[in-house]
């Protein structure tokens, strides 16, 4: 069974104004830790099979291709390299989930993985998934309220 790590947070916008920046693909780097850009392979940039490649600094990327699509409620990404898990997964996926309370929206994000290396290291890093998971929603729910970007690897322009 896979490990998961999640967290929710609410945004003062309703679920159609969220959608609307979710739905982007391109807005990651905004709001995604150590990302300083991405680019989308040949096909759809939205929906079912949508894929990209995110950059990170020091050069390394990773792959992000859409496997689930909910208009209006979410969508999962699993994450490659190539056709396989990048290191230290064994396979990974990431979850984007929009719900409404009253005239505000609950996005909760979350990484479904499981590790080479088993258990163990699961228990090792488990923490470290959190913390991003975490900061991720954080900071998606800022730039979405304010439309600043949050993460200054990106708003530096490194790419």
């Amino acid at each position: 069974m896979p490990a998961v790590a999640s967290h929710s947070v609410l945004l003062t916008l309703t679920v159609q104004q969220a959608w609307t920046r979710l739905r982007d693909l391109s807005l990651a780097p905004h709001y995604v830790p150590g990302l300083t850009g991405c680019q989308f392979h040949p096909g759809p940039h939205e929906g079912l099979d949508a894929s990209r490649r995110v950059f990170r600094k020091g050069g390394q990327w990773l792959d992000e291709s859409v496997v689930q699509w909910q208009d209006g409620q979410g969508f999962v990404l699993r994450l490659h390299k190539g056709h396989g898990a990048p290191f230290p997964f064994r396979e990974a996926t990431f979850h984007y989930c929009l719900q409404a309370e009253g005239d505000v929206t609950r996005i909760t994000t979350s990484m479904h993985y499981s590790l080479r290396g088993g258990r163990l290291v699961e228990k090792l890093l488990g923490n470290a998934f959190i913390k991003v998971v975490r900061q991720i929603a954080e900071n998606l729910k800022a730039y979405y309220e304010t439309g600043k970007t949050q993460n200054a690897d990106f708003s530096q322009g490194r790419t």
